[in-house]
């Protein structure tokens, strides 16, 4: 950018200040007075198409977000060390008291084909992340419904990562908490929902529910354990 072109991001940061900030100025306020009090957290793909916002139709306040490569939750035994992920999920649930937790995974996701095709030497954290994926890969080549079934398999595997979460699973057995599964298919604009009793992911717009979380290892049609 040379001095003579404008700071894209400069005026848009201004732009929220002089345009959305004074329509939503008292909103802001009661959330410094009274503090955040958001009763879902969403735990995204980092990919810039996914908006948990508009998806969901909130606004300041009403999502506490986790975004990483994947959409992955690390497993509570520690193995992958200290990780803002975990860090988080225990702020959430401890701290805020959230009342659902949204894993949502999408369409075309550079995390699952880059588990299945490797990625540069030089990449050693992410190549180490991207093992968080491989329970829900496939022995197959990575053709476009492959993808799209490891997609849904890893959303799969990260609820049944959070309920190995002594915090998650005393939580979701007294009611206190659901878990929610998604995968949102970027090119329909349709949030495809696990139901864990029909085994399957639905489109919400014929789902009966928002989704819930598998209690016990979830068992594909094909019969296999994920």
């Amino acid at each position: 950018m040379t001095a003579q072109e404008p700071d894209d991001l400069l005026l848009r940061l201004r732009r929220f200040r002089s345009d959305y900030f004074p329509r939503h100025q008292q909103r802001f306020q009661d959330l410094v007075a009274e503090g955040q009090h958001p009763k879902t957290l969403f735990i995204g793909c980092s990919d810039s198409r996914l908006m948990p916002y508009l998806l969901t139709g909130t606004g300041p306040g009403e999502l506490f977000i986790i975004r990483n490569v994947g959409a992955f939750v690390p497993p509570c035994d520690g193995s992958h060390g200290l990780h803002g992920t975990v860090a988080a999920i225990e702020f959430a649930l401890l701290e805020l008291k959230v009342e659902r937790i949204v894993v949502c995974g999408h369409s075309h996701c550079g995390a699952i084909r880059a588990a299945y095709e490797g990625v540069a030497d030089e990449a050693v954290a992410l190549k180490s992340w991207l093992r968080l994926a491989d329970e829900a890969l496939l022995p197959v080549r990575p053709s476009p419904a492959a993808l799209r079934r490891s997609e849904q398999r890893a959303v799969v595997l990260q609820l049944e990562r959070l309920m190995a979460y002594p915090m998650v699973r005393s939580r979701v057995e007294r009611n206190a908490l659901t878990l929610h599964g998604w995968h949102y298919v970027i090119e329909e604009g349709e949030v495809h929902v696990f139901d864990a009793q029909a085994g399957d992911f639905l489109p919400a717009s014929l789902a009966s529910n928002a989704g819930t979380g598998p209690y016990q290892p979830y068992v594909e049609h094909d019969g296999s354990i994920l």
